[in-house]
């Protein structure tokens, strides 16, 4: 209870790249495991971020349930991690929550959590149309 899974999600260019087209079959897997996990938990939450080493930018969903007395308010909580109303309410999690503090962390505060959030038009508009879910009789691979 109160846990949050994390998992990387392959690609998140806004058009996959030729060689994730499969003949007819899309075998980019961001979309599938966005909504494989908005499947199990009550809030899923997609962002990306630029890994120079894997030639653009990753995706990754971060999944968990609603805390109790909340149910009913997922799209308000999904809104809030997203965009909270300042850049310091994430700055204060990380020195209140990281030992050590901001100190700590060489790439990733505020403004870089809004950044990894805001993903692009094409993006969403990619996310919203996927509508296969990950399950053994339908798995998703990605090459």
């Amino acid at each position: 209870p109160g846990g949050v899974f994390v998992t990387q999600a392959g690609t998140a260019e806004s058009i996959p790249a030729p060689y994730q087209l499969q003949g007819s079959e899309d075998s980019a897997c961001y979309g599938p495991i966005n909504n494989t996990l908005r499947a199990v938990f009550d809030c899923a939450l997609p962002y990306s971020t630029n890994i120079p080493s894997f030639g653009g930018d990753w995706g990754f969903v971060m999944a968990f349930q609603v805390p109790p007395g909340e149910l009913g308010n997922e799209l308000v909580i999904e809104k809030e991690w997203r965009f909270p109303p300042s850049t310091n309410v994430i700055d204060d999690l990380i020195e209140n929550q990281i030992e050590g503090g901001a100190a700590k962390l060489g790439l990733y505060d505020g403004i870089t959590h809004l950044s990894m959030f805001a993903l692009t038009k094409a993006l969403r508009q990619l996310l919203e149309k996927e509508e296969r879910i990950m399950t053994r009789d339908n798995p998703v691979f990605m090459y």
